[in-house]
């Protein structure tokens, strides 16, 4: 009589699949690791009996070392970047894909030396499950940091200049590109653009887009107007532009802060919007909605960004090789154009 074949060992997928829960939470269930909530565990703790599953030795040790926290890095000057409507969106976004796999969200702000050396401090001594870097600017020393994590780290957002191996970020070319036709759709001739910084990947892309339409359209681009994406950097740099090129008629504005600013200037100035001057902007913000006049505006999924970067490193916490992600945009029309 034959000897009946051995029994197939059960995997962490199949106990993940029968608890209902993320495999990371699984593996720091069945490992004692905190940060796992009791009905979780139980679960876990009861499919795995079930299944007759035993955890391998080594993945244990390694669950063990699980800090049960990933961290959201952003390279910026002001510590109320944080309260900006973008970053308010971005941090919802990546507390909720955060949550499904039971990580908690460290918030960490570079913007000194110090608080980069922080930062390089915990890229290096793995006090985090993985981390999340954004607003980087030109030759930004988190990106050097990055390289030589002993960590997962996702980009939300492409840094300048250099393409990560994993990232999530949005169709800024597209974006922009798809508001300057909007405007010369409408019989706009003489089209601006207030770009943002240009030391960030968002700035650059985003003129980058203005320009191709501009070309593509056989009209002359106009030099790039640079503001900092808040409102009076908007209202500074249309000023600027009415002054230098009187004769403008159309404006993109890389931001929608910076929009509202743009049309802040215009009404002070006696133009009218969108007669004299049609504005477009980018994000689709509140700030849009609340404009005189509402501000027509390029939608960008900004939860989304947060939600799907997080994700992302979840994947990579979890073992996995995700691919990059760009996620599109749309135009949204409203009384400014």
């Amino acid at each position: 009589m034959a000897k009946d074949a051995p029994r197939r060992q059960p995997t962490l997928d199949e106990v993940t699949e029968l608890a209902g829960v993320s495999r990371s939470v699984a593996s720091r269930a069945l490992n004692n690791a905190p940060h796992v909530s009791r009905a979780k565990r139980e679960a876990v703790e009861r499919a795995a009996r079930q299944l007759g599953y035993v955890p391998n030795p080594a993945a244990r040790a390694l669950a063990t070392r699980q800090t049960g926290a990933a961290a959201l890095v952003v390279s910026g000057e002001d510590p109320s970047i944080f309260a900006d409507p973008f970053f308010a969106q971005v941090i919802v976004g990546a507390s909720a894909a955060l949550e499904e796999a039971d990580l908690h969200l460290m918030l960490c702000l570079a913007a000194s030396d110090r608080g980069r050396r922080r930062v390089g401090d915990l890229l290096r001594s793995k006090g985090a499950d993985g981390v999340m870097l954004m607003a980087l600017r030109v030759d930004d020393p988190l990106t050097r940091m990055a390289e030589e994590a002993v960590m997962p780290v996702v980009f939300g957002g492409r840094p300048v200049g250099s393409t990560p191996r994993w990232y999530v970020d949005v169709d800024n070319v597209g974006g922009a590109r798809e508001a300057t036709e909007y405007l010369v759709s409408r019989g706009r001739t003489r089209v601006a653009a207030i770009c943002g910084r240009l030391d960030t990947e968002a700035g650059r892309a985003r003129y980058r887009g203005y320009r191709d339409a501009m070309l593509a359209a056989g009209l002359e681009p106009l030099p790039p107007q640079e503001g900092d994406f808040t409102e009076p950097s908007g209202a500074a740099a249309m000023a600027a532009l009415l002054t230098n090129h009187p004769d403008v008629d159309g404006v993109f504005a890389a931001n929608d802060n910076m929009g509202a600013g743009a049309l802040r200037t215009l009404r002070e100035a006696g133009r009218l919007i969108p007669a004299d001057v049609a504005v477009v902007g980018f994000d689709d913000l509140a700030v849009a909605r609340i404009a005189d006049p509402p501000l027509t505006t390029v939608h960008q999924p900004i939860a989304a960004l947060g939600r799907e970067t997080a994700r992302m490193l979840v994947a990579l916490i979890n073992g996995q090789d995700p691919t990059p992600l760009i996620l599109p945009t749309r135009l949204v029309t409203r009384l400014s154009a």
